[in-house]
């Protein structure tokens, strides 16, 4: 167990923008039975970090993100979905890991990662990380590699299967097009086109850019269209999904969430939001195609702690490549 007491963490106490994370001294959680401390050496400022700070989310979930993270302020300082670090202490009955195991770790709504150190459940979405990478590659694979493998999940997908994905440069496009190719698919990537060189590098067979062509324009279908920027509703694309297809909204208003069980029933083909709640044997599958060379990290900048507030800036700007790592130092 730690003798340090207390810790550096990016906390804000109101929304808004980057410039209300700050960073603060707290005290280091105690692992409560059945939970894992772990001393986080990277995580990632991801689109979720964004939206928790801002409240800036998809028409009409605003009071459900109220919710979630707070109507007046932050239901919780330090945000965060995802930590790669080392195993500090056990709590009470945690037999499957050890301190000093290398780890990577889902935080998910309940954040925390921005900080020396975080307390996970041992049951959760935790694993021992990929023993070729570093903390801040192996930390790329949680929050953009669990939410693509959670929505392909719902889809068969098998040599030959047809899909695009739109946002294909982003944490979780990135993370699409790699286990979408693995599982032997035909990729189409809709970016921008100074991303096409990174997109084809990580297998997509085709690009379609976005800010020269509508890919909804030139008659093609899918199988599967995978939409990660919120602009691909059921109503637009439908067309370009083959009979018996999918349409997986990983970005979705509500509009879109009460309309689509109507959606997939009528048209037979599958318009599917929610990720559900992937866990740690999804997370040791990712470290097991990292491992074997079939996965790879996705950076696009990395920032120390110290400079978090940029790395929302960053962010915020919605060019990010990937992932935005989050480098945390210990003294």
């Amino acid at each position: 167990m730690t003798t340090t007491t207390t810790m550096t963490a990016a906390v804000y106490r109101r929304f808004g923008a980057p410039e209300v994370v700050r960073l603060e001294q707290l005290p280091v959680p105690v692992p409560q039975p059945g939970e894992v401390l772990i001393r986080v050496h990277a995580s990632t400022v991801s689109i979720a970090d964004h939206r928790a700070r801002t409240r800036d989310v998809p028409r009409g979930l605003d009071l459900i993100a109220a919710a979630a993270i707070g109507l007046f302020r932050p239901k919780r300082r330090v945000l965060g979905m995802d930590a790669a670090g080392v195993v500090e202490a056990v709590g009470g009955g945690v037999t499957g890991f050890a301190p000093g195991e290398r780890v990577i770790a889902m935080t998910g709504s309940e954040f925390g990662g921005h900080a020396e150190y975080v307390c996970v459940p041992a049951d959760g979405a935790i694993t021992r990380a990929p023993a070729n990478l570093t903390h801040e590659e192996a930390v790329t694979l949680v929050f953009g590699g669990i939410t693509a493998q959670g929505f392909l999940s719902k889809v068969s997908i098998r040599p030959g299967t047809t899909v695009l994905v739109n946002g294909a440069s982003g944490a979780v496009g990135t993370a699409v097009i790699q286990l979408a190719k693995h599982l032997g698919a035909h990729v189409t990537a809709v970016t921008s086109g100074p991303n096409a060189e990174l997109v084809t590098s990580l297998g997509a067979d085709r690009v379609i850019d976005y800010t020269r062509q509508d890919f909804t324009a030139n008659n093609a279908r899918y199988d599967v269209v995978v939409d990660g920027v919120g602009n691909a509703a059921f109503d637009r694309v439908e067309a370009s999904i083959n009979p018996g297809g999918a349409l997986l909204l990983v970005i979705c208003d509500l509009q879109g969430m009460l309309r689509s069980r109507g959606q997939s029933r009528r048209s037979g083909k599958l318009v599917a939001w929610d990720v559900g709640k992937p866990g740690a044997a999804e997370l040791a599958q990712l470290v097991s195609l990292a491992e074997s060379g079939c996965y790879r990290p996705v950076i696009d900048r990395t920032y120390d702690l110290a400079d978090v507030v940029e790395a929302h800036r960053y962010v915020d700007t919605g060019r990010k490549r990937g992932n935005v790592v989050l480098r945390i130092a210990h003294a």
